[in-house]
């Protein structure tokens, strides 16, 4: 048997080893930048997949050079690449849910939803990254219309703060009753359910996540965390959210999860750098276990 009829052999003989112990897993992808800090994007969203028994899957839509103090450079990858990216996951491993993160452009932001339509995934949760914590802008302004247009009609869950909501509605939400009116509106948009987030509500002791469903409105509270040390947030709690319908969990309880996850990574922030800190995402995953050996 010449070298090529050898190494056949190899891969058949792998391949039906492989098959024989293969396990189905919920399968989740993450079309975001990249940051090199390792605290949001992709990176966040892939450690908050692994951390849920999900395996994850990224399409990389910028890099980005960032630490804890802020982003220094912003390297946008072209839209042919991550459709690329896409298509290569799509047409092999599959997809049970997927989220969009930082997309930066309208370009980017039409070829994704057209690809997404292409597949025919719905469970589609869009975290609407425009701005970083340190203030530097991650989403061209061009790219507000495409996201609204293109992007929404195809969306499960949409998860703004509120500077986020605010920019994606045209309104100031100060209360209450302007949070439920922009649900209310991004909802009109095509999305199905709205999670207007409070982080940025101006209560000091609680941070209340507004969930629409298109017909009714629930309150979910979690106690404020007086910290710096919160950088990825948004992209942890969207991924947490994914990770959840990936597994076939219903948007009520997929979120449930979600806030329990990102409140424990909060609680339990790690202080590296000189900065905001990033989430701990194994923090989650370490409670369940302390409370299932008490």
């Amino acid at each position: 048997m010449n070298n090529i009829g050898r190494v056949k052999q190899l891969n058949t003989t792998i391949n039906s080893k492989a098959g024989a112990r293969s396990i189905q897993v919920p399968r989740a992808l993450t079309i975001a930048g990249s940051d090199s800090g390792g605290g949001a994007g992709i990176q966040a969203d892939l450690k908050t997949f692994q951390e849920l028994g999900v395996y994850g899957m990224s399409a990389i839509t910028a890099l980005t050079a960032q630490n804890t103090t802020g982003v220094q450079a912003v390297y946008p990858t072209t839209p042919e690449a991550v459709v690329m990216q896409i298509r290569s996951i799509g047409s092999d491993i599959g997809v049970d849910a997927l989220k969009t993160g930082m997309l930066f452009s309208a370009e980017i932001i039409i070829e994704v939803a057209e690809v997404i339509q292409e597949f025919g995934w719905t469970n589609v949760v869009v975290d609407p990254v425009m701005i970083a914590k340190g203030g530097s802008v991650l989403l061209q302004q061009s790219a507000i219309h495409a996201l609204i247009t293109k992007l929404l009609p195809l969306t499960e869950v949409v998860t703004p703060n509120i500077p986020e909501a605010e920019h994606l509605t045209g309104m100031s939400i100060k209360s209450a009753s302007q949070k439920r009116e922009a649900a209310r509106k991004l909802a009109e948009y095509g999305a199905r359910h709205v999670i207007i987030k409070g982080g940025h509500d101006d209560d000091e002791l609680t941070a209340s996540d507004l969930w629409y469903d298109g017909r009714n409105f629930t309150e979910l509270e979690g106690k404020r965390i007086d910290t710096v040390h919160t950088h990825g947030t948004g992209c942890t709690f969207s991924a947490a959210l994914t990770s959840g319908l990936a597994a076939g969990l219903e948007v009520g309880a997929a979120l449930q999860q979600a806030k329990a996850f990102i409140q424990a990574a909060i609680e339990e922030g790690i202080a590296i750098g000189h900065g905001r800190g990033p989430t701990n995402h194994w923090a989650y995953q370490q409670r369940k276990q302390q409370v299932a050996s008490v």
